[in-house]
């Protein structure tokens, strides 16, 4: 599987009455779990472009390859995300495991006759 990003979707407008009451400043983290609190009509208009960004994609009439920004799909009240690829955690550094002493033994072969 390809490698996959979280994105950040971030309510950077709002006009009108939003029914879900969305506001600017709002955020969340798509993974790989939707998101609690996300309007169903917004989280819908907002995925295929997630997932663009989430495998690495990005959008060439965009200045910034790791953004885009959608507006829901509620004309008369436009609620507008910007979404934006998050870079990858540093991989957990694991200690490595600890290795026991070994001691050279000098073996003696005895023949036996």
């Amino acid at each position: 599987m390809a490698d996959r990003y979280e994105v950040l979707v971030r309510v950077v407008s709002q006009k009108g009455k939003c029914v879900q009451e969305h506001k600017v400043g709002e955020k969340w983290v798509l993974g790989t779990k939707t998101p609690q609190g996300i309007c169903i009509s917004a989280f819908d208009t907002l995925l295929s472009s997630a997932r663009v960004l989430m495998f690495g994609g990005s959008f060439p009439w965009e200045s910034d390859p790791y953004m885009t920004t959608i507006a829901c799909s509620d004309s008369e009240n436009p609620v507008v995300f910007e979404l934006r690829r998050l870079p990858k955690k540093a991989a957990a550094t694991k200690k490595p495991a600890a290795r026991k002493k070994v001691t050279a033994k000098k073996a003696t072969a005895k023949k036996k006759v």
